[in-house]
This record gives C-alpha cells, structure tokens and sequence, in this order.
C-alpha cells in the first residue's frame, strides 16, 4: 500500500505524470492497490488461523503494520529520497518491536 498512498507524491518529479488530474492519480493509485491486494488478502487467509495458520486476527494485524513500515521506510528513505531517518524515527520502531514482542509473547 505504500506505493499507492505515497508513490503519486512523487510524481512532480517526472514531467510526464506531474500534470495529472487528481482523479487519474486516485485510478492509478486504486490500480496499484489492486495489484497489492490481490497479495495481502491470500496471506491473511493463510495465516489466519480460522483457515489452519498460526496466527489470530491481532498477530496478523502487528505483521502487517511492521511489513508496512519496513516497506515505507525503504521507499521514504531510499527509493523516494525524500526524508531522512531520524533518531526519534528510529525509537517509534523499537516501540513497534516491543508491540510485537508484548503481542506474540504466550504468557
């Protein structure tokens, strides 16, 4: 999903595709989304275990949050070019580890 919601703030950079319209920016962007579904709703069928995988409706939810700011963070810093990763950015992670840790712990 990165790349649908934050792949078009790109587009001032290429002088083919700056001057698009706001609705083909949404289409493309909904094409994308499309493309990323067609991914993310199998593995959740998969991993859920309503259908035989390990994992319960909150696990899977941490997953995705932490694949999808793995992801970001790639394309943010070094597709996109366009932020720098900052210390502060950095401990918000640890957090997000720490969510993991306290959501997959059995206790």
């Amino acid at each position: 999903m990165t790349l649908a919601w934050y792949g078009h703030l790109q587009l001032h950079k290429s002088a083919r595709f700056s001057n698009l319209p706001l609705y083909a920016v949404i289409l493309v962007s909904w094409l994308i989304a499309l493309v990323e579904y067609a991914f993310q709703v199998p593995a959740n069928r998969i991993g859920s275990e309503n259908y035989g995988g390990p994992f319960n409706l909150f696990e899977l939810k941490v997953i995705q949050e932490v694949v999808s700011l793995v992801v970001f963070t790639i394309f943010a810093v070094w597709v996109f070019r366009s932020d720098e990763l900052k210390w502060n950015y950095l401990v918000g992670f640890g957090f997000l580890v720490l969510a993991v840790f306290f959501i997959f712990k059995k206790w």
